[in-house]
């Protein structure tokens, strides 16, 4: 794989795009959470499918599906951005976090699990945790039972799992996320086996739309506050948020939805995870820089082409 084009802040988060030797394209970000610096927070937000399946209503990387990616594929992600925030594989940062998060819904390619087992003993760091967030699609069990293991082999008490359900009305979900899924009973099924005494809560997060449903007596009947916690996004910027008129109802000039405090009083833990509003000009938040790039026809080579390890394809 090669490194054709980046975008970004050297100080806030930057988006590379890289092309394996088929000539298909992934993008990857490197990010900090203000007010935290690169010293304090590095997080690397991977790719793990060429495009996707999914095709979720307010996602651009749907819809283009191209495949998965390998193992090294994956890791090449991490071993780039690391290397060339740190010149090596040791992360200076107090504490560093891989999210596979990016293109793709991670639990369709089991290299993901392969990937996530192979980090501790691929990189030094002071403080890890490995996040995964996914829509929870239907006939995935084998992917979900071997994450827990592994979660509950290496990373007991510091996994982040996220599941994105944006509504609590089936037919919305249905129709924000037009796959079979897993139903509310499953994900709060798993979840419990999932949490761990004294670990991080599950997360529960909605891109909050407009229109978008949150009923609190669902969540209620279906998801304990003691192991999951709410978080709320804006909807970001996309052509496909745009092209099915998703408006977001977090902006600028309404950031506390009064949702927030409903979710609160009824006990649970919520975050609002905003980001830095730049973070939309440069595509690191969401969106898919490489759609943007393809419709911009804007794709520049760089000189740098990664070399795998010896063996590797």
């Amino acid at each position: 794989m090669r490194v054709i084009k980046q975008t970004g802040n050297q100080e806030l988060a930057r988006v590379f795009i890289a092309e394996n030797k088929e000539g298909k394209l992934v993008e990857f970000v490197e990010s900090t959470q203000p007010p935290f610096t690169f010293s304090d927070k590095y997080v690397l937000i991977i790719s793990t499918l060429f495009g996707c399946p999914v095709d979720c209503k307010f996602c651009d990387a749907g819809g283009d599906y191209r495949g998965k990616l390998s193992p090294e594929e994956l890791l090449f992600q991490m071993d780039y951005a690391i290397e060339k925030r740190f010149g090596g594989k040791t992360v200076e940062s107090e504490h560093f976090k891989v999210q596979f998060a990016r293109m793709g819904e991670p639990s369709f390619n089991h290299h993901v699990l392969e990937a996530l087992q192979a980090i501790p003993g691929r990189y030094s760091y002071r403080k890890f945790t490995p996040s995964l967030s996914t829509i929870g699609p239907a006939g995935r069990k084998h992917f979900f039972d071997d994450l827990l293991r592994i979660k509950k082999d290496l990373f007991r008490n510091d996994f982040q799992l996220q599941f994105s359900i944006h509504s609590t009305d089936t037919a919305q979900r249905d129709n924000l996320l037009p796959v079979k899924k897993m139903s509310f009973e499953e994900i709060a099924g798993y979840g419990k086996l999932f949490y761990d005494e004294g670990g991080k809560k599950i997360t529960l997060n909605f891109a909050l739309g407009k229109e978008n449903i949150v009923e609190l007596p669902v969540l209620k009947k279906h998801f304990p506050a003691d192991h999951f916690l709410i978080k709320l996004t804006p909807v970001n910027p996309t052509y496909k948020a745009g092209y099915n008129h998703i408006e977001s109802r977090i902006s600028r000039t309404a950031m506390h939805p009064e949702l927030a405090d409903e979710l609160r009083d009824a006990g649970y833990d919520v975050i609002l995870s905003i980001g830095e509003w730049e973070e939309n000009r440069i595509g690191s938040n969401c969106g898919q820089y490489v759609c943007s790039l393809k419709k911009a026809n804007q794709l520049i080579s760089d000189s740098y082409t990664y070399q795998l390890e010896p063996g590797a394809e």
